[in-house]
């Protein structure tokens, strides 16, 4: 089984070392220094409480090194996508399936679902219908990504917690291919189970993401304050009843209610949301597959979504005033 990691940075290079210390035969497609670093001296993964462990690893720059794969797992962000996906084709064989492990509303999502909105494209996530025309939802595998893990330093990965990465076949069914990618990432030590309604995952860990991320990146609150300050607890409130009321319109059941979601937030501490990380980085922010995609469900389904329009609205000028909005398309 082939297996390359596209976008090896800090999920992707935690991935990849536990899949490549497990003996499988993985590849990683990245660029720059952390590449460099990861073909000389192989790629390093640090864990609380166990040695530091350096495995060699296949690694590239340009995908066309690589040649076809049975699985491409798609660990980038999701506004970095469309970009790629001339570059991806010639690990495109026949029967690739590629694992989308990007959060946010994925470009797939009415893929897989009867109904009126069967088909339906997002340009929110998908500009140009590239990423459905040039993967092809035929070949996508979901996956929601819960480890958090961050690059050291070049070729060096730590893992901060967590060690779940959920699969869901678009229609629900428990298929060859998702079993045979859960046994390989539980034999690397991960979690894998395959869900019948991989929706419902995505759309608990987006209830998070569409609120916490932009409100932290206009105030730089940690998630401990935003979670309890009574003002910016009762905006994400707000995006969240909306955003669920979208999701249940479209069959999603959430297990929790948003109090707990938000509780569990607090929960979390002092920390930076990985939006407010972009914005101190410089790197682009992670907008539409989060919120944007999120007002564009709304507008399919006929439910208003005031909050998260003021909010999205706030958070894309202040993106667009640091060069960070748009940048990457």
């Amino acid at each position: 089984m082939r297996i390359c990691i596209y976008g090896a940075g800090a999920i992707g290079g935690y991935m990849g070392a536990k899949l490549a210390r497990a003996g499988a035969e993985v590849a990683l497609v990245a660029r720059g220094p952390h590449l460099a670093a990861m073909r000389s001296k192989g790629l390093t993964l640090l864990e609380e409480g166990a040695d530091p462990v350096t495995v060699p690893v296949r690694a590239a720059e340009d995908p066309a090194d690589l040649g076809p794969q049975d699985y491409v797992i798609v660990t980038l962000k999701a506004h970095s996508v469309p970009a790629v996906v001339p570059a991806m084709q010639p690990l495109l064989g026949p029967a690739t399936t590629v694992v989308s492990a990007v959060n946010g509303v994925p470009w797939w999502y009415f893929h897989g679902v009867e109904g009126p909105l069967a088909g339906t494209r997002l340009a929110s996530v998908d500009p140009g219908d590239v990423q459905w025309t040039g993967i092809g939802p035929a070949r996508v595998l979901g996956c929601v990504v819960y480890p958090a893990a961050e690059i050291a330093e070049s070729g060096v990965v730590r893992h901060i917690e967590g060690n779940r990465f959920s699969l869901g076949e678009p229609d629900g069914s428990k298929s060859e291919r998702a079993l045979r990618l859960a046994e390989a990432l539980t034999a690397a030590g991960l979690k894998a189970p395959v869900r019948p309604r991989i929706r419902d995952e995505i759309w608990v860990k987006l209830w998070g993401n569409l609120s916490f991320n932009p409100i932290s990146a206009l105030t730089h609150a940690t998630l401990d304050v935003l979670c309890t300050d009574p003002g910016t607890r009762a905006v994400a409130r707000g995006m969240m009843v909306e955003a669920q009321a979208i999701a249940e319109a479209l069959g999603v059941k959430f297990p929790i209610d948003v109090d707990r979601r938000i509780d569990g937030g607090a929960a979390v501490g002092a920390h930076r949301t990985s939006m407010l990380q972009d914005l101190d980085a410089g790197r682009p922010m992670e907008i539409d597959a989060l919120v944007t995609a999120v007002q564009e469900l709304g507008r399919l389904t006929g439910h208003p979504t005031p909050t998260i329009d003021t909010v999205q609205a706030l958070v894309a000028l202040r993106a667009r005033t640091a060069g960070l909005y748009g940048t990457a398309r």
